[in-house]
């Protein structure tokens, strides 16, 4: 598990645009480690994670996109019913909030990596057991909810 950055490019909704931007980064030899495509009436929201950020920057830059770069919490996770929901569970005992979150296609060894956006990456990164630790093995100890009224417009 990591932090890591994901990039958010706007393309024109239009045959092709997404086509040929993966095939420029498969070009400069840049690996998609998950993607995710959203759509709207005037342009798609794409957003990425690579293997290598400055060469993925460098393709959009080529190709006159803007995009932008967030941070986001890359954990890999067996590919298993309930890997995601466990993820989901453990953040939301520590009251960490879930922005949204998207997977890759399957990894090696039977893994896939979920990519996280979530309120606060570095107290996800501790509840989760840090870089490089398997997070799946953790206890899930809840927290007790928060007092709704606190959430409630006053």
């Amino acid at each position: 598990m990591e932090i890591t950055k994901q990039i958010t490019v706007f393309l024109e909704n239009k045959p092709g645009r997404l086509g040929n931007l993966l095939r420029a980064l498969e070009r400069q030899k840049v690996n998609v480690t998950g993607l995710t495509v959203m759509d709207s009436h005037e342009h798609g929201v794409l957003r990425l994670v690579s293997s290598d950020v400055p060469r993925t920057v460098g393709v959009l830059r080529e190709l006159g996109m803007s995009y932008t770069e967030a941070d986001v919490l890359l954990v890999e996770l067996r590919n298993q019913p309930g890997a995601i929901a466990r993820v989901c569970e453990l953040l939301a005992g520590e009251h960490i909030n879930i922005d949204y979150c998207y997977c890759s296609a399957g990894g090696r060894n039977g893994k896939t990596f979920g990519i996280f956006k979530v309120s606060n990456n570095e107290k996800a990164l501790r509840v989760l057991g840090g870089p490089g630790r398997n997070s799946t093995k953790r206890r899930v100890e809840k927290r007790p909810p928060r007092d709704r009224r606190s959430y409630q417009a006053m």
